[in-house]
């Protein structure tokens, strides 16, 4: 993460939201330190009081919408035989998609700077993926073993795909695409799940 730190975790938050409305509102090429301190209600340096500049921003508020979501992906061990599998699994998978703009992926993905402290960020262990992958496959064994899933389901594919289809949905999305998002989330779980 971010070596300078930031001191105030509210005002990190603050600070990522902020961004996050201004990329919405004005579209991405409008992001710059002082759009999103303006829309924070901050001093105009503020940001790069702790983090190094406008690229490891993006890759910190990447790198922690990545974090919540695998955390998401971590409590459905507490959703064990509630509601459905396939609605539990949506639940994560559409927070995922909510958490990300397509905007700020694209801002993370084309900012060669930013990319590289993200690739950096989860090189040294920030979860990713794989991390909401393993919490999938965790889940699911958990539930088949609760007898809401058949003992022959290859669960680890099952997750492997789910996660597949929403890095697929996060890369290529457009915004306001959300009712799209859900109906492809719906129809495959329907698929992976055999329901």
């Amino acid at each position: 993460m971010s070596p300078r730190g930031v001191a105030i975790p509210d005002l990190r938050e603050r600070l990522f939201a902020a961004a996050e409305r201004v990329v919405a509102r004005d579209g991405a090429a409008a992001l710059t330190s002082r759009a999103i301190t303006a829309e924070a209600g901050c001093a105009k340096g503020v940001l790069h009081t702790h983090f190094a500049g406008l690229d490891e921003f993006v890759a910190e508020l990447l790198l922690d919408r990545f974090a919540c979501s695998a955390r998401d992906a971590a409590a459905l061990q507490a959703k064990v035989g509630q509601a459905t599998v396939a609605d539990n699994l949506q639940e994560v998978v559409l927070a995922l998609l909510d958490s990300l703009p397509p905007a700020v992926v694209g801002l993370a993905m084309t900012r060669p700077a930013a990319a590289l402290h993200t690739r950096e960020g989860f090189q040294s262990g920030a979860p990713a993926f794989d991390a909401i992958q393993h919490a999938f496959t965790a889940y699911l064994r958990a539930e088949q073993r609760g007898g809401r899933l058949p003992v022959g389901a290859d669960v680890a594919t099952v997750a492997l795909a789910l996660v597949g289809t929403t890095h697929h949905l996060l890369m290529t999305r457009t915004p306001g695409q959300g009712e799209e998002a859900q109906a492809t989330t719906q129809r495959l779980l329907a698929v992976l799940l055999g329901g």
